[in-house]
């Protein structure tokens, strides 16, 4: 049997190349070879403070993003976490097999509480909860996401196993799977990764091409002198940009450049700009056209649904069962 892959997306149409190196270049190149899961998680976003007069409108331009970014409704089940109740109730039961000491210990959860200490909510507590509810509910066995994550997939891991523990053999237990650059740095500050919470930081696939040269020659390069041949964290940020978006010809060049000491960053961001505006302009492109026919994207997730649907309840079945649910 086929690896089962899952997957979530945020509901923000802002998708920087981070995420996208990241996640979801693998994303596409797993729907040839495998069953593949990518939900909108709406009801994680909204442990977060947010619009609600905004979020149906973020979710849409979610689907738009990634399916501009490869994702193909035909190959992948795209759909809205809020729409498959079973996710909630998933949540539920499992609530009931974890201990609390083991949420409190969540690094996000401890992070977040920080930030935000007269208004965390037990949404925020429960959040990994219901991130393993998502994924088991369909058995996923592969998940590609950030290395940010890899914790929160122990953790499911974990939920599984200590169900399978007190009910009998239920849920495989996932694995995490890296993308091929698991970290890109923020532009402006190469200690910390690319986020979108961070102007400056990112170039959002779905930028204009003056955004996005403006963004690169602002790009941090040398903090410091060298020591030895070794690149400083933004030299080595931009050369991995170059390599994920230029030929190899070009890398090669720069990367000569480089060791021999005459390379000019200012050529360097040059180019990378207009290797970077020349890849990203069919997701632009593509984007913009989903976004004028919003019928369009809501026919995508209501037939992604439609498809998640009966696995969906088909778990939630067998784990009522399990568990002793009364059927009547």
């Amino acid at each position: 049997m086929k690896d089962v892959v899952f997957s979530g997306i945020q509901p923000t149409g802002l998708i920087h190349v981070g995420n996208y190196l990241g996640a979801i270049r693998k994303w596409v190149a797993l729907q040839d070879r495998h069953p593949c899961y990518y939900c909108v998680v709406d009801y994680h976003a909204i442990t977060a403070p947010y619009d609600p007069a905004d979020l149906p409108r973020r979710t849409l331009e979610a689907v738009a993003a990634n399916v501009a970014a490869g994702l193909d409704p035909d190959r992948s089940v795209i759909f809205v976490q809020s729409q498959i109740p079973e996710h909630t109730e998933l949540c539920w039961i499992f609530n009931a097999v974890t201990p609390v000491g083991e949420l409190q210990r969540m690094t996000q959860y401890k992070d977040k509480a920080r930030q935000r200490r007269e208004s965390v909510n037990a949404g925020l507590l429960n959040y990994p909860i219901l991130q393993a509810a998502d994924i088991l509910l369909y058995r996923g066995t592969l998940v590609p996401v950030g290395e940010d994550q890899a914790q929160h997939l122990e953790f499911a891991r974990e939920v599984a196993r200590r169900f399978n523990a007190l009910y009998g053999e239920t849920f495989p237990e996932p694995q995490v799977m890296l993308g091929d650059f698991p970290r890109v740095l923020a532009l402006n500050d190469p200690a910390v990764k690319m986020s979108k919470s961070v102007p400056g930081s990112y170039i959002a696939l779905t930028d204009e091409p003056e955004t996005i040269r403006e963004a690169v020659a602002k790009a941090v390069t040398d903090t410091g002198p060298r020591t030895g041949n070794e690149m400083s964290p933004g030299v080595k940020n931009l050369f991995d940009l170059l390599g994920a978006f230029s030929s190899p010809d070009t890398v090669r060049r720069f990367q000569q450049a480089y060791q021999d000491g005459s390379l000019r960053y200012v050529e360097l961001k040059r180019v990378l700009a207009d290797d970077l505006v020349s890849a990203l302009e069919p997701v632009r492109r593509r984007y913009r056209e989903l976004l004028a026919r919003p019928d369009d994207i809501r026919d995508i997730v209501r037939n992604g649904a439609d498809r998640a649907r009966p696995v969906a309840r088909a778990t939630l079945a067998e784990v009522r069962e399990k568990v002793g649910i009364l059927r009547v």
